[in-house]
């Protein structure tokens, strides 16, 4: 009985679905723990006015996506309204509504805004998941999402990926 628990447990750590990997952010000083190889791209953004350079860091797994995206705000009288419109976006991106909202630490003592939405895809009418996190570290704001079906993102995925993430 005690080989078969500890079977179980070891074909789940070794699941090629959540194929997890460290991952340091080439643009901005962060790490994570991706569920498969991420690729970086930067394009230019508007946050609500504010036209910036964003970086963002993705891989998507079993149709979810996994990603961390910053961009620089230097001015701090500028930076909270730059998380409320990346934060208005990503819900705006899913067409969600946000039944949950909360405070949370980062490692550091670093504070962000952690969202959950439910929303529907673009093509279908199925029920997407997204969880968000919105902080500001230094002249960097960031946000970090997993999104996709709600079927297909455990709340173990979306635990692994949050709690491995660090601001440097």
């Amino acid at each position: 009985m005690l080989a078969a628990a500890a079977l179980l447990l070891m074909s789940a750590a070794c699941n090629p679905t959540w194929n997890w990997r460290e991952v340091q952010g080439k643009d901005a000083p962060y790490s994570v723990l991706f569920p498969g190889k991420p690729s970086t791209m930067a394009r230019p953004v508007n946050l609500n006015g504010l036209a910036v350079n964003m970086s963002m860091t993705a891989s998507e797994t079993n149709d979810v996506t996994f990603a961390v995206g910053s961009a620089v705000v230097p001015d701090p009288a500028q930076q909270q309204a730059a998380l409320l419109a990346m934060q208005v976006a990503m819900v705006r991106n899913i067409s969600g509504e946000i039944r949950r909202q909360q405070t949370v630490k980062l490692a550091g003592d670093i504070v962000a805004t952690e969202i959950e939405a439910i929303g529907h895809g673009r093509n279908t009418n199925e029920t997407v998941l997204m969880v968000a996190r919105f902080a500001i570290s230094g002249e960097r704001v960031y946000q970090a999402v997993a999104v996709g079906p709600q079927k297909n993102l455990p709340q173990e995925a979306i635990d692994t990926f949050f709690s491995s993430l660090a601001l440097h």
